[in-house]
């Protein structure tokens, strides 16, 4: 067995002491966006909580999307839909998260999976904070990030989901009808 590797015992081949295979192992990644929107904390907060204007600016790509969206204290967020890509077979992507702490205005906690043809992909905790700054809001996009399942390509796994990330925030900004907001790179911790 490798490092990368963990071994998964079934219960039945536990007893008989033998293992059905190797998973591998989850890695794990964190990062941080800071950006600048020209909106007040409270506006910004809006439109995560807010459906329609939330649909604005998150969204799944491909076709048959649907969305559900429950912006409450232990409620959460379902998405699906269907990618296609040229030469290659459609994706079933899908979303859920679950809302862990909302502070109006300030601040809000979530845990998350992404799912690729029903294979959990990873799973993660965003944190997201809203501080008043000068003419706007100072957002601040903490995420930690188990990747369960690696792509057939994992090594572009962590910069997707970071530029993802990005992507998402450039949409937030041009929901609020601004330009794009400023950002410092996303940082490793």
């Amino acid at each position: 067995m490798t490092a990368d590797a963990v071994e998964t015992i079934t219960p039945d081949a536990a007893v008989e002491g033998k293992s059905r295979g190797t998973v591998p192992a989850a890695r794990h990644e964190t990062f941080t966006v800071d950006y600048h929107l020209a909106a007040p904390p409270s506006t910004v907060f809006e439109a995560f909580a807010d459906t329609p204007v939330r649909r604005r600016w998150f969204k799944l790509p491909g076709r048959q999307v649907s969305y559900h969206h429950d912006f409450t204290l232990n409620g959460g967020e379902t998405a699906s839909s269907v990618f296609t890509v040229p030469g290659a077979a459609p994706e079933r992507l899908a979303y859920a998260s679950r809302y862990l702490d909302i502070r109006p205005g300030s601040r809000i906690v979530y845990a998350y999976t992404a799912r690729v043809d029903d294979m959990p992909r990873w799973t993660s905790l965003v944190t997201v904070e809203l501080q008043p700054h000068l003419d706007g809001t100072h957002l601040r996009w903490t995420e930690q990030a188990a990747f369960l399942t690696p792509s057939a390509e994992p090594e572009h796994d962590f910069p997707h989901l970071r530029g993802a990330t990005r992507l998402r925030l450039n949409g937030l900004a041009a929901a609020l009808g601004q330009p794009q907001g400023s950002s410092t790179t996303p940082v490793r911790m």
